[in-house]
């Protein structure tokens, strides 16, 4: 399946919110839902993916069976990948990728409270939510890897992640200064 990046669509809430109500029945107690990817940020092109984050105290907690009968299938990767130059142990980049495309495709990523992994994608959408010239930029270089790459998913993301890790360095200088905590979940 190519790469495509399409427009912002203001429908992606509204399709966040429908994601989450069939998804919510199959979590575990105490998990948190977030709307998280470029899908979250207003204005942002994207692919027409929505992504979500479930917070859970432990990846134990996932019923696999529960979420199957939802309409989410379990899919790789189970980790996410570490930004050079950092040292994390695995255990801060485990993750459980979920998918399903009803009633709109979505990937719903399991991560564990507290982590690396979980923090990251919360304060890269605040982050460029609050700033909109690094969301321009960030979207003209999908649009650029996406034209290059329509195909290879592995070199997409081989030059987008590490570019998103130069977003990040401003991102938790940001974070810092105004004392930015994870907020509770959409």
């Amino acid at each position: 399946m190519p790469i495509v990046i399409v427009p912002a669509d203001p429908n992606w809430p509204q399709a966040f919110a429908g994601i989450k109500a069939a998804l919510t029945p199959a979590l575990p107690a105490g998990a948190v839902v977030h709307h998280i990817g470029s899908t979250a940020v207003p204005g942002l092109a994207a692919k027409d993916i929505i992504d979500l984050q479930v917070t859970v105290a432990s990846l134990t907690q996932i019923d696999t069976t529960a979420l199957a009968a939802a309409g989410f299938n379990l899919r790789a990767p189970t980790s996410d990948h570490c930004p050079p130059g950092m040292t994390l142990p695995p255990s801060d980049l485990c993750k459980r990728l979920f998918g399903t495309n009803q009633p709109h495709a979505a990937h719903v990523h399991f991560r564990e409270l507290g982590r690396f992994n979980q923090r990251y994608p919360l304060l890269c959408r605040d982050y460029l939510r609050a700033h909109s010239p690094a969301a321009a930029a960030y979207a003209v270089i999908k649009h650029n890897l996406a034209a290059r790459f329509p195909d290879d998913i592995e070199a997409y993301y081989a030059i987008k992640d590490p570019v998103f890790d130069l977003i990040m360095v401003g991102a938790a200088a940001w974070a810092e200064r105004i004392a930015w905590t994870a907020p509770p979940g959409d």
